[in-house]
């Protein structure tokens, strides 16, 4: 049976972790053991459970109790449940969540860069990308365009940010993702080479002069690719773009000089990905 608590209380430190405490503090909620992650939405949480991660607590609107959320809450077992209406959980939170549910999970260890590589034919690198909107719209991107797995440059911002999450729509927890490397040192050298040695091509995703085409029939014919996409603004970074095996520029029209990196990722998932070759 779920265990409902009314929000009696802003003060209960069981509220920390959603009215007090930051994206990094909830990361290292349980150091040297991994931390906590806040998944937003019933289908972000329904795919989260399906991912295998453990729920903590749940802070639910009361009229989701019996309808949109009803599954999870039996799913939940006897976690906590904090519940009130609307205007007192945005009181509490200090934003609209959105359709009335969080919950607060354990993370995972993550996976050593072969695993996630395992078998694995198109993978999108993530370069120095900070925003976390961008994040979830590409792993939104990458799920639905049939990229194997995600990899991240440890510069990058974490996937489990609640934002990223929200925007993903859960798609972080079905498609597989690391981080290549432990620090920035070891990129692109040291990350491109261990691409290499696990079978991959590399594709720089940059507005140079110098590219190919990105129906270019070598890519299609590429048993293993990594499409490498660049921070916001200012892209791939010279050394990658000099490392990596083809360097490729999407057309433009009207005068447009580049897309969104999320976009840019789309349309080279689309083009570059599993759908197509299959």
């Amino acid at each position: 049976m779920p265990n409902i608590i009314e929000i009696t209380d802003f003060a209960a430190t069981e509220l920390d972790v959603y009215a007090r405490l930051s994206e990094t503090q909830l990361m290292h909620y349980y150091e040297p053991q991994t931390g906590l992650f806040i998944a937003e939405s019933p289908k972000v949480i329904r795919r989260a459970m399906d991912a295998g991660f453990e729920p903590v607590s749940m802070l639910l609107e009361r009229k989701h109790i019996d309808t949109q959320a009803k599954d999870i809450l039996v799913r939940c077992g006897e976690i906590p449940v904090f519940t009130a209406d609307s205007p007192v959980i945005t009181q509490l939170t200090g934003y609209t969540m959105a359709r009335g549910a969080l919950c607060a999970m354990k993370r995972k260890p993550l996976p050593a860069v072969e695993a996630v590589c395992n078998g694995a034919k198109r993978i999108a690198v993530l370069e120095n990308i900070m925003n976390s909107t961008n994040i979830g719209a590409i792993f939104r991107s990458a799920a639905a365009l049939n990229m194997d797995a995600v990899l991240l440059t440890p510069a990058c911002s974490d996937p489990l940010y609640r934002r990223a999450v929200r925007v993903s729509m859960g798609t972080v927890f079905q498609v597989p993702w690391t981080y290549i490397g432990a620090n920035s040192a070891d990129w692109p050298q040291k990350g491109i080479a261990q691409l290499r040695q696990l079978g991959f091509r590399t594709v720089a995703m940059a507005l140079c002069e110098d590219t190919i085409r990105i129906d270019d029939p070598r890519l299609a014919q590429t048993e293993q690719l990594a499409i490498v996409l660049g921070t916001e603004g200012d892209g791939l970074a010279d050394a990658t773009i000099a490392d990596c095996d083809y360097t490729v520029k999407i057309p433009m029209a009207h005068g447009v000089d580049s897309l969104n990196v999320a976009a840019a990722g789309a349309v080279a998932f689309w083009e570059l990905g599993n759908l197509k070759r299959g």
